[in-house]
């Protein structure tokens, strides 16, 4: 299988390895960031990045999943501390979070403390996830959000505001004490960069350089991706 041989296998960690999924549409420096920052923050022991192949609550990607796990790929190969899951490319089936925590415990099995990434705009919204009780049973959570601007538990919906008083994690030390079922926040650093933005110059033949990797726009650039018909 393609996820068997693209990706790091990873021994059984002491340190609660993150899972970084979202679409990549491209991925960008702001992603890379993030991952980072989050194994600095929150002591990682590594990065596995999860590209949907199906994401299920937005627009069909412009660009195929393969391209997208391709580019992925070529921005994270220069660091040993990040691997990429092509699982969720593989298979036509919806990438619902729940479903690949689910594989990732059958893979790794029960102890390995998970840590899922996710900004504070995406928390917010957790409540309307597929089975988002039951991610607290597979993984850890992570909220990023700007230096600054804690998580306002207030503005949470109410179900969401009771589970985050209830699990949140006063160190972050604490998310090796277990498998699952915290939630930390942390600050990152701000970087201005959406893809969004950045399919918007590129449909218009302008300059994205410096907002993601050379080796990512050089792949845009030979396959003609993002430009408009």
């Amino acid at each position: 299988m393609l996820a068997t041989a693209i990706f790091s296998v990873f021994r059984k960690l002491s340190e609660p390895l993150g899972i970084f999924g979202g679409t990549f549409d491209p991925v960008h420096y702001g992603h890379l960031r993030l991952a980072e920052e989050s194994i600095e923050r929150l002591a990682l022991g590594g990065i596995r990045w999860i590209p949907a192949g199906n994401p299920p609550h937005r627009d069909t990607p412009q660009v195929t999943a393969a391209q997208r796990l391709a580019m992925v790929l070529r921005s994270t190969a220069d660091n040993p501390r990040f691997s990429v899951d092509a699982s969720e490319v593989e298979t036509a089936a919806p990438s619902y979070t729940v479903h690949t925590l689910e594989r990732l415990r059958r893979e790794l099995g029960n102890e390995q403390p998970l840590v899922l990434l996710v900004g504070a705009d995406a928390f917010a919204g957790l409540a309307g996830w597929h089975r988002w009780r039951d991610i607290f049973a597979l993984a850890h959570v992570a909220v990023s959000h700007r230096p600054g601007f804690p998580i306002d538990v207030a503005a949470l919906p109410d179900a969401l505001g009771e589970v985050f008083s209830s699990r949140h994690l006063a160190q972050v030390a604490d998310l090796k004490a277990a498998p699952a079922g915290g939630i930390v926040t942390f600050a990152m650093t701000q970087l201005a960069i959406s893809a969004t933005q950045i399919r918007g110059l590129l449909a218009k033949a302008q300059s994205a350089r410096y907002l993601l990797p050379d080796t990512v726009l050089d792949y845009i650039s030979s396959h003609s991706l993002y430009r408009n018909s």
